[in-house]
Order: structure tokens, then sequence, then C-alpha cells
């Protein structure tokens, strides 16, 4: 029997060419943002505290301001509407499972007709006065990273019997969940590591690499 596929995508520098979070610091620069950066790149805190300490320095009192700066500064990587219908076609499932935040991710998906319960990221609230960063999909038994929005126990929820689990990504979140799928896209920095570890993987630049290789059969 054929295995469903699944596609597991990032959004941050995957869907986007930029990373959202980093311009959104580096635009507003709010004092101590980079530090933090490295630690969570460094493994020093994790990716969870990092970015929840990153947009507590950020005031609600400026909340257009910066909603409308994440919105308006994003690009589309070039092929992604036609992703979307090419999945839609082929009965592939598509997740977009990010680590970004939902003030940005909703909108700027919104076009795209993508349900919004195959959209995992992480929430927000400006209840207070300064961002507050929520966690609605946290680790599971199985994951110890503290992720923030964990990729690898959405995964693990799709039984690798019954899916070909297809992960689309660029960065260090992408990282843990590259472990457990069949097939790596990667871009940037998933790339680097697919390389340390010797795993396969097939790079891209737009959607459109990777339809192409999708239609290529078989994928290994």
């Amino acid at each position: 029997m054929n295995k469903e596929r699944i596609i597991f995508c990032d959004f941050d520098g995957t869907i986007t060419v930029n990373d959202n979070i980093v311009a959104i610091m580096k635009h507003f620069k709010p004092p101590g943002w980079d530090e933090l950066v490295d630690q969570v790149v460094g493994k020093k805190i994790s990716i969870r505290k990092g970015v929840g300490a990153m947009f507590a320095l950020l005031p609600t009192a400026r909340k257009k301001e910066i909603v409308d700066y994440a919105i308006t500064n994003a690009k589309i990587r070039e092929g992604f509407g036609e992703f979307v219908a090419y999945c839609k076609e082929q009965n592939i499932t598509l997740l977009i499972t990010s680590g970004g935040i939902d003030f940005f991710i909703y909108p700027l998906l919104q076009p795209f007709s993508i349900p919004t319960d195959h959209i995992f990221c992480n929430a927000s609230t400006f209840e207070g006065t300064t961002i507050e960063i929520l966690w609605p999909h946290r680790c599971d038994e199985l994951c110890s990273t503290d992720c923030g929005m964990c990729k690898t126990s959405i995964i693990r929820s799709y039984d690798q019997e019954r899916y070909e689990r297809i992960i689309i990504g660029d960065s260090i979140t992408d990282f843990e969940g590259a472990k457990l799928v069949d097939t790596i896209f990667a871009r940037s920095h998933l790339i680097d590591m697919c390389k340390q570890l010797d795993y396969p993987y097939y790079p891209f630049e737009t959607f459109f690499d990777i339809m192409k290789q999708l239609e290529a059969e078989p994928i290994s």
C-alpha cells in the first residue's frame, strides 16, 4: 500500500524569504535582543525561553506598529501559492509547522486558504505591558528540548507506517524534526545540519524546486 504524503513546512525563512522574528527585533532594536539570539543559537537557553524573552522586551503600546511592520516587511517565497495548489491537487496534506507567532503568520497565510487546523504556531497576547508569547503546542514526553512549538511532537503524531513524512525548513527549529522524516527539503542552516549528520536532503530556493522533486519518482 502506498503511503500518504504529509508535509511539515516551516514558515520563517522558508515560506517567507526572511526570518520574521529576527526582522522584527532588528527593526525595533529592544536592548538585549541580540544576546538572547546568540544564547538560543548556542543552545545556552531553549528556543521557548529565548523567543519568549525577546518579545517580552517589546511594549504592547507599540502593537499596531509591530504588527504592521511584520506583515508589510515579509516577502513570500516564489512558488508558494502554486505549491499549496499542487498539494491540494495531489491530495498531499500540507501542515504549516512554525516557531513563529500568530499575529503575523495568520494574516500572511490568509490569501492561500490553508485550513486553520493545518497551521501550528505560537500564540500571543497583548494584554499586559509587554508582548507575551503563549505556547499551545509544547513538547510531548519524547522531547526534552523545550521547543515552544514542538515540531517533533506533531511529526510523531502521524504514523510513519501510514505516512511518507516530508519536512521543508531552513533553521535550528527544524533540526530535530529532520531526524524523524523520510525526506528533507533544506536551505540555509538546515543544510549545514544535514551535512554534519550525513543526512540526504534536497536543496531548494523556490517552491517550484520542491514541486519538481515531488513529481520525480521515487523520492528517497
